[in-house]
């Protein structure tokens, strides 16, 4: 692992993330934009779940594109537009985040660059170089 975790017990009394990331030196670091769940045609599926898996899979594609992996994320932001997503969404990120801890942040806010966006993530990955 390129990231030395840093608990404080305030993150395990809310979700499965880290309260802190510490990066170890000469790693390798990647960014993503905010991913949204728009597919590769263009198309915005009309439900939280289906768009998650699209934001996700977008994402674990950037993530193989630089050799690296979900064990590689130290940092995940999260933004919803509407609270009742909070745990479908969380599931399909738990469920491609699997053990992985990274620190995270997830807000609910009023509309996305596009109306139909349900959901958009982004990361912050590192890897030895």
């Amino acid at each position: 692992m390129s990231h030395i975790i840093h608990d404080i017990k305030l993150a395990s009394q809310i979700g499965r993330y880290s309260d802190a990331v510490e990066i170890a030196p000469n790693q390798r670091l990647l960014f993503t934009s905010g991913t949204p769940g728009l597919s590769a045609a263009g198309e915005v599926p009309d439900d939280i779940t289906a768009q998650s898996e699209i934001a996700w899979r977008h994402i674990i594609g950037i993530l193989e594109k630089a050799n690296m992996g979900v064990g590689d994320i130290f940092k995940v932001t999260q933004y919803l537009t509407r609270f009742d997503d909070v745990r479908p969404y969380a599931q399909v990120r738990n469920r491609y985040l699997g053990d992985a801890r990274p620190a995270s942040m997830l807000a609910v806010i009023p509309d996305l660059v596009w109306k139909n966006f349900l959901v958009e993530v982004e990361i912050m990955a590192a890897k030895p170089a």
